[in-house]
């Protein structure tokens, strides 16, 4: 697994790459992909300004709190899937929908809702993740079955 399971180094990882760009310093390439979320999501760019506060936080689903880690892990998990056509077909599936979208960063939400969703479902079912399901999903830009 490309970042662990440790939820500390994954949260300090935006945050560096966030300070390496206000910086100015040379970033590599995961690092660029994170820069490029966190530029479309100014809300949580002063959280990422503070690495204590960003570390120790919850956001509990009780509270209605978005996670903008997890936000942002999903958009990077999107971009991923397109980028390798993993499930195969997302790729091309989402190239239709941009072309007939004006705002790809609402699409890349409707991409990011299905996945939550399809977790979400696979988690609670104890199966992997339903990738017809998903695609399916997409297509009609309708999250399916909670």
């Amino acid at each position: 697994m490309l970042f662990g399971q440790d939820r500390d180094q994954l949260r300090s990882l935006y945050c560096r790459a966030w300070r390496r760009h206000r910086q100015r310093q040379v970033l590599d390439p995961l690092q660029a992909q994170i820069v490029a979320v966190v530029q479309r999501h100014p809300e949580y760019q002063p959280l990422l300004e503070q690495p204590q506060q960003a570390l120790g936080r919850e956001y509990p689903p009780e509270f209605g709190e978005t996670n903008p880690f997890l936000h942002m892990g999903l958009h990077l998990a999107v971009q991923e899937q397109i980028s390798t056509d993993r499930p195969a077909g997302i790729r091309d599936l989402y190239q239709r929908l941009a072309s007939t979208s004006s705002d790809r960063h609402t699409l890349d939400h409707r991409l990011m809702d299905c996945l939550a969703e399809i977790l979400w479902q696979a988690q609670r079912d104890g199966q992997p993740p339903d990738e017809e399901r998903y695609l399916r999903c997409i297509g009609e830009g309708v999250p399916s079955g909670r």
